[in-house]
């Protein structure tokens, strides 16, 4: 073996064994848990025994869950207000774990938002938040975490959508950014499954939360038929990862969607969803 592999050799196994790293607290971390699907999951990983670390920007709705949490009997998970939009929250969010003596063993990167509308029209700082939030912030976390989550044998979900599968006229750089989610997770799982790690996309459709207030998207944009509570997502993709699941899609009209681009022509699909936003945009 070369001087330079065994290098590399030795400084993997220094890490893998570090006495400072047996001392640290695994924990399971969950992005955009201040309401919606990310407080749903909060509340599912609670009920089965996880600890939690619960981040997102706003400080004062993270702690009313942390502290519903704890009226439940549970132990108060720990609340870190960081704005993932930056590098600098990314950063400050993981120096504050390391502070704390703690290290990820599951990760949910759940954090997220879209916009209704021309890309031309949208503000084009906000779409580049979409894609930094979206894509950027999981990606990094993945990256820093994935040693630990490897080290615990445990796992990443991803919260992507059933958008995730098809272009997006009205909503081009949402649907773009989840596509971006699907296929680094499916990927990832591959690469990480024979080591016993848990890999998986959950990928719902429409959920009532304050996602769609932020995206600007009225009640009777989406067809109500795919609709699911944020409580079922949550409860679905819980039992999805943690039973090895690549793909998690809640509802059988969702999972019909997700294969409509495979079984008809992507033109045509591409078209239909184009007229649909074209008639709401119609409507204003």
């Amino acid at each position: 073996m070369s001087s330079s592999l065994q290098y590399v050799a030795r400084s993997r196994i220094h890490y893998y064994m570090s006495p400072q790293s047996s001392t640290l607290q695994p924990i399971c971390l969950i992005t955009g848990a201040s309401s919606g699907i990310g407080a749903a999951l909060a509340h599912e990983f609670m009920n089965h025994g996880h600890e939690l670390v619960l981040t997102a920007r706003r400080a004062p709705e993270l702690n009313a869950l942390a502290d519903a949490l704890a009226a439940k009997g549970h132990a108060r998970p720990r609340v870190i207000a960081a704005d993932l939009e930056t590098a600098e929250g990314v950063e400050r969010l993981a120096t504050a774990l390391q502070e704390a003596g703690l290290e990820v063993s599951i990760l949910v990167n759940n954090a997220g938002f879209g916009l209704l509308g021309d890309v031309a029209q949208l503000d084009r700082g906000q779409q580049l938040a979409i894609v930094d939030l979206n894509n950027r912030a999981l990606t990094d976390l993945t990256l820093r975490f994935i040693p630990s989550v490897t080290r615990h044998k445990g796992g990443i979900l991803n919260v992507a959508s059933i958008a995730g599968f098809m272009p997006g006229p009205g909503m081009a750089v949402y649907h773009a950014s989840k596509a971006y989610v699907v296929s680094l997770t499916e990927a990832l799982h591959e690469e990480l499954k024979a080591e016993g790690v848990k890999i998986c996309a959950l990928c719902p459709g429409p959920v009532p939360t304050e996602f769609n207030d932020r995206a600007g998207m009225p009640d009777d944009y989406l067809p109500q038929v795919l609709a699911r509570s944020a409580s079922r997502v949550a409860r679905e993709g819980y039992e999805g990862f943690m039973t090895g699941h690549r793909i998690v899609v809640p509802g059988g009209p969702n999972r019909i969607a997700t294969l409509l681009p495979r079984l008809l022509p992507r033109g045509l699909v591409l078209a239909y969803l184009n007229w649909r936003w074209s008639k709401a945009r119609r409507r204003g």
